[in-house]
């Protein structure tokens, strides 16, 4: 028996990133783009998503009132910012609709709000899309366990220049995951940057560094450095698509899941199997 298509409305559909998605949602046969969601005031409202994505016309006008599109049958993906993406997840959790969301620069008030309003819906939410990043969090933290105290881990990011938080939330959610399998608590071993006289580096410390400029989609690097070694991991994305691959993905492992948060570790996992 073929399986229904998934309904999706995208969030932040006439962005760069939104605009990738609705692009490989329409070569993909699971998905159906049947919404789509601008902040209010944008000149692509009323456009045709497909249009405007460079695909042709859906039939798809692009709005501005993601609570006339939200329901339980169909999933949102949201790529805007924190602040709208927190809307976005009040609304869907009153229509108990499925979301996705690649947002960062989340607050820790809007991180606890997010999980609290995931328990009506499910709901996954990452700093970074990328089947690979997720696969680089797992590397990180087995090669910090296994290396041990004496190496020390230094993180740094390079990104576009229009990009507006700093360091990016990847580079903070590996931060989080080596501080972690380290034993360490990321509250306090996390340090941003450096600069002035700021003495020898703490053993336990985790540095972390963000660069701007052209048009990087972003580079993420985690250097373990040790007695006469080191080691890197770096993961470059050379395409935007890696992240709307990884947002559909996501898209749809997440349906018919029970209402929670969930990861894209969570997904990457599930390949594995």
């Amino acid at each position: 028996m073929k399986t229904e298509s998934i309904a999706l409305v995208v969030c932040g559909a006439a962005g760069r990133m939104g605009r990738r998605i609705v692009a490989l949602a329409t070569e993909d046969a699971r998905f159906r783009v049947v919404g789509a969601v601008e902040a209010p005031g944008s000149p692509a409202i009323g456009a045709d998503v497909g249009e405007t994505a460079g695909v042709g016309r859906l039939g798809v006008s692009i709005g501005s009132d993601l609570a006339s599109l939200a329901s339980p049958a169909a999933t949102i993906i949201d790529f805007t910012a924190a602040e709208a993406s927190i809307v976005h997840l009040r609304i869907a959790s009153a229509a108990k609709a499925p979301i996705v969301v690649g947002s960062t620069g989340f607050t820790s008030a809007q991180r606890a709000e997010a999980l609290a309003l995931s328990s009506t819906m499910p709901t996954l939410i990452a700093p970074n899309m990328s089947l690979g990043v997720n696969v680089l969090l797992s590397l990180v933290e087995d090669a910090v366990e296994r290396l041990g105290a004496g190496f020390d881990c230094e993180i740094f990011e390079v990104h576009h220049g229009r990009k507006k938080d700093s360091p990016s939330g990847t580079a903070l959610a590996l931060a989080e995951s080596a501080a972690r399998a380290a034993g360490l608590d990321p509250a306090t071993a996390i340090r941003v940057s450096r600069e002035g006289m700021v003495g020898e580096r703490p053993a336990r410390e985790i540095g972390v560094f963000g660069l701007r400029g052209g048009d990087v989609v972003g580079d993420h690097t985690v250097m373990l450095l040790g007695a006469g070694e080191r080691i890197e991991l770096t993961h470059r994305a050379s395409s935007r698509d890696c992240l709307a691959t990884g947002a559909l993905s996501a898209a749809a492992w997440l349906r018919g899941r029970q209402a929670g948060l969930y990861s894209m570790r969570d997904v990457v996992r599930e390949r594995t199997r």
